[in-house]
């Protein structure tokens, strides 16, 4: 029963220390997944439409229906590029920066 009290000015003091941390590690991780959510919306879209007119129909004088067919192979390897990069930067987001050096 002899332990700490605490007061009301212990309470207004803030979350402890560790606390801040963690914060500032939820916002990266946020911000990071909010990029790759835009990135995986716009690119596979814009590669579609962008191939589809410049590449495929323009450049190679293909026609509609196959441009369709290959501007569609371009923005299904799109999505899998943007997929695997989130997968790398979350995987080493939480890594120590000096990997080679050992304690």
């Amino acid at each position: 029963m002899d332990g700490p009290i605490k007061t009301a000015s212990d309470a207004s003091a803030g979350p402890p220390p560790y606390f801040r941390g963690n914060e500032s590690s939820l916002v990266s991780a946020l911000k990071t997944l909010l990029f790759f959510t835009i990135l995986m919306v716009t690119l596979p879209i814009g590669l579609y439409f962008a191939s589809k007119a410049y590449i495929f129909e323009g450049s190679m004088k293909m026609s509609s229906s196959d441009s369709y067919f290959y501007a569609a192979i371009v923005a299904v390897l799109a999505v899998h590029v943007v997929l695997a990069l989130f997968v790398y930067v979350a995987w080493n987001e939480g890594a120590p920066k000096g990997k080679g050096k050992h304690d």
